[in-house]
């Protein structure tokens, strides 16, 4: 029965490649005391394992998955990456820019001493950055040297030891520093940290409302009500734009949006006059709304007046005049819209009136249907829910990218080309930043982005692991522990720099300096971690265009390791 399992395998090697993502992502998702493998590694190391059967893979392959995975990258981090480039932008990722190519000195240094090879080392950075993308272009720049094949094979083999001894710590041992050294090393303590982050989140939500000291919860939670309006609110006669404008002032973001008179439902245009008696329908924030009840009236149960559509939608900002703007400043822009959300790059953001909008954000909204109308198109334009890919566009992307990076320029005997993967992922930034300027076009679901980018990169992995099985074990054996240290040094080293650079030379907040750290190892973990222990999402301010600048920068590594230990050898 083995026998013609594993015969059945070599014939059929699709098989063996879905057989090690099956078995590689349920060893990789078993969490122990909150830590995990993680898919990558598990796939890596399942396919290993299998490859022992001598299962055979074209290679042409892997690239195409590959290129994939390195396209619906640049695509998803395209609009944030240049967003970047510009000058609010400019210090954090100048910041990580430098923190990664602290990385690949230290790891040029370190392979140097200990005289490892061209594949060992490429496979050393990715593991200890847990940058797996560099596999990938480090085995495509190494089949490019000129080389006899055995010697590639043996080269790239060399990757995926190095990769998964290193990866580990890569993973766990740079979120425990970050979220347990930085702390310390940013102010002291980290309860001293969590004060000080407490201290931003109140100048961030500017105490946007009254007794609520949770930051993330301002826009978060949305309520709509009715209330009995008494002579107290309405005076000598206040218009709904008085009233709403009263109670912005006492920091309460609240909407009047349709009202009851004499039982007859009425529509509340900015200058309707709310008269004692009405029945006032209002939507907003449900904190404000508690703390203004005995302002606004007595609340009462009217099913009939808030039985209007409420719609939730996404919409992806790109407007010029809301870009780079507080949420406070498009107060005017959004009546009867509540913000309940803000992602970028995947990543939520703490959300207060002072949150600051980047093009390519997405906003959660929430509100009636004829509000959201009005008020989607004046910040960029609601996210489409289809499930259909631009494939001409997606097509067209990777063929553009992978055509420059074939390009070749010879400085002396040596071939310089960026490759068809450091191609692929450029082309991925450029079209992605494209699609969020003009959005008439190149629409990939974030579904299928996902599917692609993770399937993409996961069956690379698993084809990598089937076809190095055989050195696997001998590399492991003779370089492991010496690996596993290098891998520890190289992991922690450029997070030493970068604690200095934020605390000593960019002056970052230190909870915002910690996500910026985090974000130039190219990792979510570590942020995770630092959110957990400073129980804030304010981190996540310093890490997106961090982790744009360090996935650009440590992916192009691969190229120039592999060149320079190669011409160095």
């Amino acid at each position: 029965m083995l026998t013609w399992f594993i015969q059945t395998l070599q014939q059929y090697p699709e098989i063996a490649v879905m057989l090690t993502l099956l078995i590689g992502f349920l060893i990789g998702k078993i969490r122990i005391r909150g830590f995990t493998l993680g898919t990558v590694t598990g796939v890596l190391l399942v396919g290993i394992l299998i490859g022992g059967w001598h299962i055979h893979i074209p290679g042409a392959t892997k690239s195409i998955f590959f290129l994939f995975f390195l396209f619906c990258t640049g695509y998803s981090i395209g609009p944030q990456f240049f967003q970047g480039l510009k000058k609010d932008g400019v210090p954090i990722a100048l910041f990580s820019f430098m923190v990664c190519c602290s990385s690949v000195v230290f790891c040029l240094i370190i392979a140097k001493i200990l005289n490892f090879e061209t594949g060992t080392t490429a496979g050393f950075m990715s593991g200890s950055n847990t940058c797996s993308a560099i596999i990938g272009v480090a085995s495509n720049t190494i089949s490019e040297l000129n080389i006899g094949d055995d010697e590639k094979t043996r080269l790239i083999n060399q990757i995926p030891v190095a990769y998964a001894v290193t990866y580990i710590f890569g993973t766990a041992g740079t979120s425990w520093f970050l979220s347990v050294v930085g702390p310390w090393f940013m102010s002291g303590s980290r309860e001293k940290l969590i004060e000080e982050t407490k201290k931003l989140e109140a100048t961030l939500a500017e105490n946007a409302a009254e007794g609520d000291e949770n930051v993330t919860m301002a826009y978060d939670q949305v309520a709509f009500r009715a209330y009995l309006v008494n002579s107290e609110l309405t005076g000598d006669g206040k218009t709904v734009q008085e009233i709403e404008q009263m109670l912005l002032r006492k920091k309460r973001l609240l909407y009047i949006l349709r009202v009851r008179r004499n039982g007859e439902m009425m529509a509340t245009p900015p200058d309707f006059v709310i008269r004692a008696g009405d029945i006032i329908a209002v939507g907003g924030q449900r904190s404000a709304a508690i703390a203004s009840e005995a302002m606004l009236g007595k609340e009462v149960a009217d099913a009939e007046l808030l039985a209007f559509p409420v719609q939730r939608v996404n919409v992806i900002i790109n407007k010029k005049n809301v870009v780079n703007k507080p949420i406070k400043k498009l107060v005017p822009l959004l009546h009867g819209v509540s913000v309940r959300k803000i992602t970028r790059t995947g990543i939520e953001m703490p959300l207060s009136p002072n949150t600051v909008l980047s093009k390519g954000d997405i906003a959660e909204l929430v509100g009636p249907q004829e509000e959201l109308d009005e008020a989607v198109p004046l910040l960029g334009y609601k996210e489409r829910v289809g499930v259909e890919t631009d494939i001409v566009y997606l097509a067209a992307g990777i063929v553009v990218g992978t055509l420059v990076g074939a390009m070749s320029v010879r400085i002396g005997n040596v071939p310089i080309e960026l490759s068809t993967s450091g191609g692929a992922l450029i082309a991925g930034l450029f079209f992605g930043w494209l699609r969020s300027a003009i959005p008439r076009f190149g629409y990939i679901p974030p579904a299928s982005e996902w599917v692609l980018s993770k399937l993409g990169l996961h069956v690379f992995i698993a084809i990598v692991g089937l076809s190095s099985s055989e050195g696997f074990l001998q590399g492991l054996k003779e370089e492991g522990l010496t690996l596993f240290l290098a891998g520890a040094v190289l992991s922690l080293l450029p997070m030493v720099v970068a604690l200095f650079l934020s605390k000593y030379v960019f002056k970052f907040h230190p909870a915002i300096g910690l996500g910026a750290c985090a974000g130039a190892h190219d990792e979510s973990a570590p942020l995770l971690a630092v959110q957990d222990a400073l129980n804030s999402k304010v981190p996540a301010l310093g890490y997106t265009v961090a982790y744009a600048v360090a996935n650009i920068t440590l992916t192009t590594s691969g190229v120039i390791i592999v060149l320079l230990t190669h011409k160095g050898g």
